[in-house]
Formats: C-alpha cells, sequence, structure tokens
C-alpha cells in the first residue's frame, strides 16, 4: 500500500481528533458538577527513534509526537518521524480506564497502527524512492498494583495482526514492570525510572529481553531528559544486542470544563 492511500485511510482520524480539541472547553473552575477533561502531550527529539516495541529502532535521528485528549476514555495519537521528515509510524490508540479502585488500576487500549517503510523503485532505467505502508490492528491490556502513590508494579500485554503480505501476522508482547514516578533529587527535580523484562514473539521467532526508561524532570517545567535502554537476553529475532537513545521532552497539557 503507498503513502497516498494510507492518508486517505487515517484522515478522517484526524478529523475526529479536531472536534475533539474544538468543542466549547474553558478552564477549569469551581463548579465541580461539570465534566473534567484533558488535553495534552509532548514533543520529543532523540538522536535514535526507538520503536513501540523497544527491540527496534529507527537508527537514526527522531521526533515524535504524542497527544491525549479525553478522561476516562482517551484518544491518544502517536506520530513518529525521522528527521528528514519522512514519515516514520502512525498509531492512534484509544484507552479506557476500566477498573480504578484503591490501588489497583486496569486500563484496556486497541489501535490502528501504520508502518512506514522508505523503498527504491525503478522505472525506465530512473531510480527513486517510495513510501510504503504496513497496517496493524493491536489490542492491549495493563494492570497496574500501586505500592505508594508513586510506586506501581504490573504488567503489559499487546497483541497485534499485520495485513500486508510482508507484515509480521501475529505479534504477542508482554511486559513486567515497576514504575518509580518520582525520585526526589535536589529541591524541585526528581527521577522516573521504568525497568522491565519482556517476552516478545514475532510469528514463529521469540526472544527475552530488558529494557528501562530514565527521565530527569523538574516539577511544573516543560522540558524532560529522557533516555530508553534495551538489551538482549536471549533471541532468534534479527535485531540489535544493545540499543539506547537520549530524548529532549517538552510536554504540555491542561484540565477543562466544558461550559
Amino acid at each position: 500500500m503507498g503513502f497516498k492511500a494510507s492518508v486517505n485511510i487515517i484522515w478522517p482520524t484526524f478529523l475526529v481528533l479536531g472536534l475533539i480539541a474544538a468543542q466549547p472547553l474553558c478552564a477549569q473552575s469551581s463548579d465541580s458538577t461539570r465534566s473534567v477533561n484533558y488535553f495534552g502531550g509532548s514533543v520529543a527529539a532523540t538522536n535514535n527513534g526507538i520503536s513501540v516495541l523497544p527491540t527496534f529502532s529507527l537508527n537514526k535521528p527522531a521526533a515524535l509526537i504524542t497527544l491525549r485528549a479525553g478522561r476516562r476514555l482517551t484518544f491518544e495519537p502517536e506520530f513518529r518521524f525521522s528527521l528528514e521528515g519522512k514519515p516514520w509510524s502512525f498509531v492512534f490508540w484509544g484507552r479506557y480506564k476500566l477498573i480504578q479502585h484503591g490501588k489497583f488500576r486496569l486500563t484496556v487500549g486497541a489501535h490502528p497502527g501504520y508502518l512506514f517503510r522508505t523503498q527504491s523503485l525503478t522505472t525506465n532505467g530512473s531510480t527513486s524512492d517510495i513510501i510504503t505502508t504496513e497496517r496493524y490492528l493491536a489490542t492491549e491490556l495493563s494492570p497496574d498494583f500501586y505500592i505508594t502513590k508513586n510506586t506501581s508494579i504490573g504488567m503489559y500485554y499487546l497483541q497485534s495482526r499485520g495485513f500486508e503480505e510482508s507484515s509480521v501476522k501475529n505479534t504477542h508482547f508482554i511486559t513486567l514492570n515497576v514504575n518509580f514516578n518520582k525520585i526526589a533529587l535536589y529541591k524541585s527535580y526528581y527521577l522516573k525510572f521504568n525497568p522491565q523484562v519482556y517476552y516478545l514473539k514475532m510469528d514463529k521467532n521469540d526472544g527475552y529481553y530488558f529494557t528501562s526508561t530514565l527521565t530527569l524532570a523538574r516539577t511544573k517545567f516543560p522540558l524532560s531528559i529522557e533516555s530508553i535502554m534495551n538489551r538482549t537476553i536471549e533471541s532468534n529475532i534479527p535485531s540489535k544486542d544493545f540499543l539506547w537513545n537520549i530524548s529532549l521532552i517538552y510536554s504540555f497539557g491542561k484540565q477543562y470544563k466544558a461550559i
């Protein structure tokens, strides 16, 4: 499938996002009877774009744009590009916080995803680059148990289906993770640390891995620095044994109430 065809498929998703953002909203007031919603996201620049599945990377600098709109039911699109301006992947998450009682949380989600590849095409002796698209459909399940307000343990399961001839048909991705959301440092600076081990199965190939994300941030400051590292434990999936990156992230967001 070519790039133009994929744009025709995904443009309604942009329309949905625009309708959400264009609703008559105002800043949160003291009237607690009105429904509180959220709109926010982040823009990141990194030396090496690492995929949703951290086994794989773009192997070049990339830009990542993520958005989130809603409250309990959210729309969370992700747009990834190389810094050359070529699209890398688009993912359009819909997520629902199914359980939010006590210390236990359970979120479910699903998305259509589009992976873009640049290929050389030779016609009448002339070679040019074209962008092709692979389509995927995925679902996820994410239970977490909070030990303290800022510390949780959990798991994450994603299953995806590829539709193109060249696609991986069935992918299973399951992690066991620990989340330290706010490790206090000096004054208003803090760290977020997310180590996890995971199992990845892609058709007949599979493997075990360790990955971690470390973030340095400051309270009420929009910029943060983040690094992802991924190490292969044992695998027959073709990939690098070790991946890492460092990213500069600008985050924004605000709660709103309907007029």
